[in-house]
Parts: C-alpha cells; structure tokens; sequence
C-alpha cells in the first residue's frame, strides 16, 4: 500500500527566497511583474501539482544509485568467497 506524499512545506525564510526567485524570474524572463500572493500561489501550485513529479523522479534516481552500490557490493562479496568452496 502506497503512503501518502506528505505535504512539503518551507520555513519563512525558504519560502521568501523561493517567492523572490520567482518574481525574480517573471521579471528577467517573462518581463512582467508578480506580486507576493500570485507567487506564493504559484509556488503552492507547484508544490501540490508537478512536486510529486519530481519527487518521483528523485525517487527513482536515488533507487537507481543503491540498485548500483547494491551490485557493487554483491560483487565485493562475490570475491571474497572461498574459490573452492564455490566450486563444490
């Protein structure tokens, strides 16, 4: 059974810079203006709705990376074992 996502949330800080950054971005690449609230409504938006996507893609690199040491590891062990004792 799949846990539900918990909610991320930023502290004051965090949340301030993030919102800066995106005014910051409406007005160096969209030149337009965004108040506070439609970026913290944008930011929400973005937290609620394409988050997950990568949250999940986070997930599924950090799964990728143990798949890797996982391997690695098993062939570190691989090699420690006792030739002829394998064979037998």
């Amino acid at each position: 059974m799949a846990t539900p996502l918990k909610k991320i949330t930023f502290e004051k800080a965090e949340r301030e810079a993030i919102v800066g950054r995106i005014q910051r971005y409406f007005a160096d690449e969209l030149e337009q203006s965004i108040g506070n609230i439609p970026a913290e409504q944008l930011l929400q938006f973005f937290g609620e709705i394409i988050g997950p996507f990568y949250y999940n893609r986070g997930l599924n690199d950090a799964q990728a990376a143990f798949a890797r040491i996982a391997d690695s590891f098993n062939d570190e062990i691989y090699g420690l074992e006792q030739r002829e004792a394998r064979s037998r």
